[in-house]
Formats: C-alpha cells, structure tokens, sequence
C-alpha cells in the first residue's frame, strides 16, 4: 500500500501488545482505526487513550472464535466508514504448557478457536468486500516463529500458528490468481514483550489449576517475554511490510538458523531436533 492518511484499519486483539502497537502505527499515518478484543475494559481505556493522541477510533467488543461476531464487526465497519484497507487478523492466546495429551479439549478449542479460527473468520468476513470495492489493502495474519518450528507443551499454539502461515501463504496466492489490488502478509514474531503468557486471564474456563510442568515452563516464558522486542519495534517492521507489500514478517533473524535446520532435517529425513528456544510471539 501507498495511501494510508484517512483510510480504514481494523486490528483484532487491539486492546494490548502487538495489536495496539499496530493500531497505534496507522494511526500516526493517519489512518481511522478499528479496535477488536475480547477484553472490555482494556478496549475501552485504549479506545479512550488513542482518541486522547487525537486518533479516529471505533471500538467493538468481538470474541473473533465466533464467526457472528466477526460478521457483525465486519458490518459495522462497512456501516460506519464503507471500507476496510488493512485488516490485521491478530488476536492470540497460549494455553497452558504441558503434553499435548494433558491438553483438555477444551483448551484445546479455545487456542484453536482464537488464533485459527480466528483468522479464517476474518478473512471470510473482510477479504469477499475488499475484493468487491476495489481498493488497494492488505491483510496481515497474525503467526509466530511458533508457525515455522515446534516445542515441547505447546502442542496447540504451535499447531495454530502453522496454520496460519499455511492459510496465510494460501491468501497470498489466491490474492495474486484473482488479480486483486490485495496484498497479505504473514507477521512471525519470537519473544515480545506482551501479554501472552498470561492468556489466562481470558480462558472461558477461567485461570488453570497449578501444574508442575506448566508452572516452571510458563516462568521461563514470562522471562523470555519481558526481555522480548517491544510490541512497538514489531508494528513498525508490519507497517514497512504494508508498505512495500513483502509477505513475510519474520522480526526475529536469530531465530533463521533453527529455521533452516528445522527445514534442511526434513529434506534430509533426519528426526526432529528440538530448538534450544520456545517459540512464542
């Protein structure tokens, strides 16, 4: 994209982390921004601290696991500004971290229903009318470094994120075969310093009970986290990928080398050798 003063970004999981930092980003190009999150009262202080900086802000409260709910964002937007240039498929959650045979279905569900389903239900919803109304855009699908390697307890997070950058790629194609104006990219984070590793805080079931496994891991991951980039240096690599229509997003090159041993194994037919790293964005 070239244009962005007066048009339209929509972010999910906007209240916190990436996504605000995101939000935040367009709004200083003067974008109009749509905030989504499931968490009320982090929405409503960000909605009021953006429109505060001087920012257009509409704020709605969207589970995006609900693909009502995702439609009915998507319906207000068109509503209110008959548009949507950059839509930023973000929204994240992380179940807590044991074997994947110790994973309830129900989180489960939940991981799965936020950062996979997540996606699907907004590029349903959003991608049909920017094909329609012609404009130039961009999707940005939020993944992970998780989305290009594996680890041990995060079974599914880390099948979430590959599929996202699987669907992401999918887009890609598909954008470029219909000859659209669309462009997407797939944003691939290590650590950041967010709020993911206490997902918790939103699990339908509420907080899990202590874990021997899951505590000592999650400890690890609140360190790697508070060390990570900030969700401001992110946001600024998403808006120069818009900017240059580039697909992958990955803001992390210390992490190549376990990426192309993970891929050269495969070629090889060697067995799986764990990083020496969890991924998580």
């Amino acid at each position: 994209m070239k244009e962005f003063s007066n048009r339209v970004a929509v972010v999910t999981g906007a209240a916190s982390g990436i996504g605000r930092a995101m939000a935040e980003r367009f709004a200083a190009e003067g974008m109009r921004i749509v905030l989504a999150d499931v968490e009320e009262g982090a929405l409503a202080k960000t909605a009021q601290e953006m429109k505060a900086s001087g920012a257009e802000v509409f704020a709605s409260r969207t589970d995006v696991s609900d693909a009502k709910a995702v439609e009915a964002l998507a319906e207000a937007v068109y509503s209110r500004f008959a548009a949507a240039h950059i839509v930023c498929n973000n929204a994240g959650v992380a179940s807590r971290a044991v074997p994947c045979w110790e994973q309830s279905l129900e989180d489960w569900q939940w991981v799965l229903g936020v950062n996979l389903w997540g996606v699907i239900h907004g590029i349903r919803a959003f991608v049909p009318r920017m094909i329609e109304r012609g404009e130039e855009g961009h999707i940005v699908n939020t993944a992970s470094v998780a989305g290009l390697s594996s680890s041990a307890f995060l079974g599914p997070y880390h099948a979430s994120k590959h599929a996202v950058v699987t669907i992401s790629e999918c887009l890609y194609y598909e954008l470029a075969a219909a000859e659209s104006k669309l462009h997407a990219s797939v944003l691939c984070p290590a650590w950041v310093n967010t709020r993911i590793g206490e997902s918790g805080r939103n699990r339908p079931l509420g907080p899990d009970a202590p874990h021997p496994v899951s505590d000592a891991v999650t400890a690890g991951i609140r360190k790697l986290l508070a060390a990570g980039l900030s969700p401001e240096s992110v946001a600024a690599r998403v808006f120069e990928a818009v900017h240059e229509e580039r697909f992958w997003i990955l803001t992390h090159p210390e992490w190549n080398p376990a990426i192309a041993k993970r891929v050269e194994g495969m070629l090889a037919g060697k067995n799986p050798e764990m990083t020496s790293q969890i991924g998580l964005k």
